[in-house]
């Protein structure tokens, strides 16, 4: 939804890659098929619309090889962009990749194209519960396979919080003013302040987003600011105690400083997808179903999610992943926590008076 790679993060990668020679007993990165599947030749073009720093870009080129299409990867900051995007531009896209509740309206607009289950054999590499959480949105996965999932949490410096974090009120303590970061987001932002106050994740009710709205115009003081990319760099550099943040963000923040640690309050919170779809006016159908089975091998998907930390949802790649991701909490959270976090649904017509309110909170100082 959604959750990107901290640009810092990649750019310090980079300059590492350039600068230093790799040692002769440090494992290549190994983009072979796991799964066996070589590509024919399929040719033409294949635009696909995601977020930024959200693959590999070793990846694409290696698809290119392997079927002569040529990917034009376009980048979007939000779901509400892409659904933009997707309507008012003259391009053509075959695959985007948006999240739960956005599919759900995608579906409910006609605008995917069911999937051909049989041109993506590698569906079989999927974890179990993955697929049973995300059924829930797109029953049956007619229209979409999931790409990478996470959390939505609390980052902290543990040498700056002194507090147990394990309830969303921490976000409300005023020894923690001005320290404290708030996604820049309408969903994520209200719907934790709904499950602080005991409210359901995808409320109806215009009295429970109305208290949201007034417990996070009462925060106003206590706020560094909301953020997106910019927080990553705040927490890294010490600059900030704490900061709601999608757990994929989160972990790559705790690989670049020690002291950071996240947690899933015990109110509970919104366990995320984003999936891969394919549009219905696709126009290069083989080439759509060939580029998500191609993400679906398992060392593919163990390479991808190495490089951009968002967990992935592929079975067979955390098996190929080191202890590093798959014992860490962040990366693989345990069933407790997502026994306590639910999915975003599409609010058709009631997104007005989230938007409404998120209006309000963000005119408040």
């Amino acid at each position: 939804m959604k959750k990107l790679f901290a640009l810092l993060l990649c750019g310090m990668l980079l300059l590492g890659a350039i600068a230093c020679t790799p040692k002769e007993d440090e494992e290549a990165a190994d983009y072979s098929f796991a799964d066996g599947d070589q590509y024919e030749y399929i040719g033409g073009e294949l635009n696909v619309m995601s977020w930024g720093e959200y693959i590999d870009p070793e990846l694409i080129p290696l698809f290119e090889a392997e079927t002569g299409v040529h990917v034009n990867y376009i980048e979007i900051p939000s779901n509400e962009e892409m659904m933009i995007k997707l309507r008012g531009s003259e391009q053509t896209f075959d695959i985007c990749i948006p999240s739960d509740y956005c599919i759900e309206q995608m579906i409910r607009e006609d605008m995917l194209l069911e999937l051909d289950q049989s041109k993506i054999p590698n569906v079989r590499n999927l974890s179990d519960t993955i697929m049973e959480i995300s059924d829930k949105f797109d029953p049956g996965h007619k229209y979409s396979v999931p790409y990478m999932w996470g959390t939505v949490g609390i980052l902290y410096n543990t040498k700056l919080v002194d507090d147990p974090v394990d309830s969303w009120g921490i976000l409300w303590n005023e020894k923690y003013a001005g320290q404290i970061w708030m996604y820049d987001s309408v969903r994520d932002t209200i719907g934790i302040t709904l499950k602080y106050l005991g409210y359901d994740l995808n409320t109806h009710s215009e009295e429970a987003v109305a208290a949201a709205r007034d417990k996070l115009i009462e925060q106003a003081p206590l706020r560094k600011g909301f953020g997106a990319d910019n927080m990553r760099s705040s927490m890294v550099n010490g600059k900030a105690a704490l900061a709601v943040m999608y757990s994929g963000d989160a972990f790559a923040c705790m690989d670049e400083n020690e002291d950071l640690d996240y947690a899933v309050p015990m109110e509970g919170s919104n366990v995320w997808f984003d999936n891969a779809v394919i549009l219905k006016n696709s126009k290069n159908v083989e080439a759509a179903h060939a580029f998500i089975n191609f993400l679906n091998d398992a060392n593919i998907a163990a390479r991808n999610t190495e490089f951009i930390f968002y967990s992935t949802p592929n079975q067979g790649a955390l098996e190929r992943l080191d202890a590093y991701f798959t014992e860490n909490e962040t990366y693989n959270p345990p069933q407790d926590v997502l026994d306590r976090c639910e999915v975003f649904h599409d609010l058709g017509s009631f997104t007005d008076v989230f938007n409404a309110a998120w209006s309000e909170i963000k005119a408040s100082k």
